[in-house]
């Protein structure tokens, strides 16, 4: 794993590790909303009673007190030095949420790097920014011993684009560019991506 902090590039982004020293551009890129409905990117970590009870503030110190622990709860992005994407990583069982789920559960035992949220900063959003974010988030991934990323984007319909409360897993399309493949498709919107690292 890397030592906390470390930067990692790829191209002309950069990838920090969430810290106490990285939590204020955190906050930029997910707003005074955490993000959406003040999740502040609690919603596959806690269960559905513990992450309403705690909607904005609570979140927010859930995920401040994760930002002091090791492994890093996931990822800054940054385009020189403006933070600009926000990405929540690690084992599938830093998610109970995600394991738990009906829609979105393990396909099988092969170990990942579960890529559960991926946010861009509302400044950034329709620049075609996110496989440039993706692939700098799988360097880091790589770095940090993965061999396998899995992503749980969603695929509006042609013609509509996903709002960020539906969007925090990232887009379909933008995963395909950024070198993932399909390995399953639980519902119609919500393919299973998987893209293998080193």
């Amino acid at each position: 794993m890397n030592a906390r902090g470390k930067q990692k590039t790829s191209g002309s982004l950069t990838v920090r590790e969430l810290s106490e020293k990285t939590w204020s551009d955190f906050e930029t890129v997910l707003g005074d909303n955490g993000g959406a409905r003040g999740c502040w990117c609690m919603h596959w970590r806690l269960s559905i009673a513990e992450w309403t009870e705690g909607k904005g503030e609570g979140n927010k110190k859930a995920m401040s007190r994760l930002a002091r622990r090791e492994p890093a709860p996931g990822v800054i992005v940054y385009d020189e030095d403006a933070p600009v994407a926000w990405c929540s990583l690690g084992p599938r069982s830093s998610f109970p949420r995600l394991e738990r789920s009906p829609l979105l559960s393990g396909i099988d035992d092969e170990p990942v790097c579960a890529l559960a949220c991926v946010f861009v900063h509302k400044g950034r959003r329709g620049s075609g920014l996110l496989p440039a974010v993706l692939e700098a988030v799988c360097g880091y991934a790589a770095s940090a011993g993965y061999t396998t990323a899995e992503g749980y984007p969603v695929e509006p319909p042609d013609g509509r684009r996903a709002g960020a409360d539906t969007a925090m897993t990232g887009i379909a399309s933008a995963f395909l560019k950024a070198g993932f493949s399909e390995v399953a498709r639980p519902r119609k919107d919500r393919p299973i991506m998987r893209r293998r690292l080193g």
